[in-house]
């Protein structure tokens, strides 16, 4: 199915808080509980800004586009202060806006007229689409959450952007069904990884600016990722700072050092001694600068490795690398380890950089060493999402 008629109204769902609770190391940012630590934590919800960053691809056809959207936080206020024409259909009944809020505002949206929806935030405002549009209304996803194993969402906000401008100008863009995906946040903060179907939206596709579902399952290339575990520990450096990311593959390089690290947590580590676990952006912020104080050529480093299935390195499960911490240590101190298999699960995509901040993404793009086993390593693309 193609969308063939140039969109002219376009509705705005805007999740005011997805993605809070990423940055606070709290897995996920579901229930006013999680909200309010995550603030406490001093963490500023990204939503709007990220919002922001996908409509800018509009600008150029303000004159014609009117948006559809609730009134204040859920919406109105991000087009409005971009300069775009704003139709309010309702308003949320809460404050902080609930679940019940955003599938409220997209059957308003709907029955307003517009020609698809946008929304912005995670797994978990999926859910809230599939619930009240199924898979007969057209809707884009703009990642904000800290849960993304959805398929409906755009590689990045920029990347969603490019998908609205083809549709403005009037290009033809696939229509398809995308799976949409969520988990148990109290499962999962508990180191348990149990996803769950829950239906298909109807998503425009243009290229490869959509992400994949993320690769749920827990098969481990045991012997490879041994590997990795063995060459990692031999190159790790005295009085250097490691924030080990999520995942098999890191936990086993802490394992392989006899650490008890978390899977889906950060941990901190130096000298072979694990100093914290499961720590926040703020926290990490503080280690650095903790560290560089105390040791007189202190380094830090970063070990990640990327999602299976969908290749995001930075932005999707692991936001407590922020912009400003991935600033202070560097793209030159960046470790990255991954098998040679889900290497070549991607196909040939590259490794996506979606941190929240689309200068330094575009700055991290280029080809970086990839440790894929012990004395064996390879260059792999990483792409902020842009052609």
């Amino acid at each position: 199915m193609r969308l063939e008629k140039q969109v002219k109204k376009l509705g705005l769902i805007i999740n005011p808080w997805a993605g809070v609770g990423g940055p606070a190391g709290l897995k996920g940012s579901d229930g006013a509980e999680t909200v309010a630590q995550a603030l406490a934590a001093g963490i500023e919800p990204q939503s709007h800004q990220r919002a922001a960053i996908a409509l800018e691809a509009l600008l150029p056809f303000r004159q014609q586009l009117e948006f559809l959207c609730f009134a204040g936080d859920m919406g109105a206020d991000t087009a409005s202060a971009l300069g775009f024409a704003v139709r309010e259909v309702g308003a949320a009944e809460s404050s902080p806006s609930t679940s019940e809020d955003t599938e409220r505002a997209a059957m308003a949206i709907r029955d307003a007229g517009a020609d698809l929806i946008v929304f912005i935030g995670g797994d978990g405002t999926a859910r809230n689409m599939t619930n009240v549009l199924g898979d007969h209304f057209p809707v884009l996803g703009i990642p904000a959450g800290v849960k993304m194993h959805s398929a409906c969402f755009a590689i990045s906000p920029k990347a969603g952007g490019e998908v609205l401008r083809k549709l403005l100008a009037g290009e033809l863009v696939d229509l398809c069904e995308r799976e949409v995906r969520d988990i148990d946040e109290n499962s999962f903060r508990q180191g348990r990884v149990s996803t769950r179907h829950y239906g298909e939206l109807l998503v425009p596709q243009e290229g490869h600016f959509l992400q994949a579902v993320k690769n749920a399952g827990r098969e481990v290339e045991e012997l490879a990722v041994a590997d990795i575990a063995a060459e990692i520990v031999e190159e790790l450096e005295p009085d250097t700072l490691y924030i080990v990311g999520p995942g098999s593959t890191t936990l086993a390089v802490l394992s392989e050092l006899g650490c008890d690290g978390t899977l889906l947590g950060v941990d901190l580590l130096c000298d072979g001694a694990l100093l914290q676990k499961d720590v926040s952006a703020p926290q990490i912020e503080a280690a650095i600068a903790a560290h560089k104080s105390v040791k007189k050529n202190g380094q830090v480093k970063i070990i990640l490795t990327a999602i299976g299935g969908q290749g995001h390195l930075i932005g999707r499960g692991n936001q407590q690398f922020s912009p400003r911490v991935l600033s202070q240590v560097g793209r030159e101190n960046l470790v990255v380890v991954a098998t040679k298999t889900k290497i070549t699960e991607l196909g040939g995509r590259p490794l996506l950089v979606d941190s929240g901040d689309p200068e330094l993404d575009r700055q991290w793009s280029g080809f970086i060493r990839v440790v894929t086993g012990y004395r064996d390593a390879i260059l792999y693309p990483l792409s902020n999402g842009e052609v």
